[in-house]
């Protein structure tokens, strides 16, 4: 199932439209029934309905779902109730009716809550970071630290720079695996080791 559109691109224009989404399962609320899933990715969320008589095969799909499953869903886009618009949300004057739902991989519970930012211990957080980055606050960090380096990248080669990417000597630290010395071609006498792993420079 392959997405037409992000779980943040979504508008009250879109209503009418058949779309597909991929995405995480943010939250899941059964209401005795209708189950709504906020499917989120990195550009937002968007609220899905799950109706067993509009589809049987999408709500039994959706039952089976928890917290961070991978889903694809797709559907159709129709305005929110009255009353039932989220103005916190860019997507929250509408809503994807789904005729059909796939799982594409399921998932354990998380160690912690990933779609709440809430205080967590770090080492929990460095065990599981690829789960810690899926965070809000950090997808924010993340974007934003692309988006400055894009900035002076394009500026600089604006102004008609070279980007050159030079090798990083950095003084070796003691302890751990000894390292592996190669001697020098050129410099009788010489050596040099193989990079160690990325630590504090020193």
């Amino acid at each position: 199932m392959r997405r037409t559109h992000t779980c943040g691109a979504l508008r009250a224009a879109d209503a009418g439209q058949d779309v597909t989404l991929t995405g995480w399962v943010n939250r899941r609320r059964d209401h005795g029934g209708l189950i709504f899933i906020d499917l989120r990715d990195r550009y937002g969320l968007t609220q899905v309905v799950f109706d067993p008589q509009e589809s049987p095969e999408a709500h039994a799909v959706a039952s089976g779902c928890r917290a961070e499953f991978v889903l694809g869903v797709r559907g159709r886009v129709a305005p929110r109730p009255e009353g039932m618009r989220n103005s916190n949300l860019a997507t929250g004057d509408v809503e994807l009716r789904a005729d059909a739902a796939e799982v594409i991989n399921p998932a354990k519970v998380p160690p912690f809550e990933i779609n709440q930012d809430v205080e967590v211990d770090e080492n929990v957080r460095l065990r599981y970071r690829y789960l810690d980055l899926r965070r809000a606050r950090l997808q924010e960090i993340i974007v934003l630290r692309s988006r400055v380096n894009r900035f002076i990248r394009e500026h600089l080669l604006d102004r008609d720079f070279v980007e050159v990417e030079t090798p990083v000597l950095v003084h070796e630290t003691p302890g751990g695996a000894r390292e592996f010395l190669v001697p020098s071609r050129i410099h009788r006498g010489q050596f040099y080791a193989l990079p160690q792993s990325p630590q504090q420079y020193k």
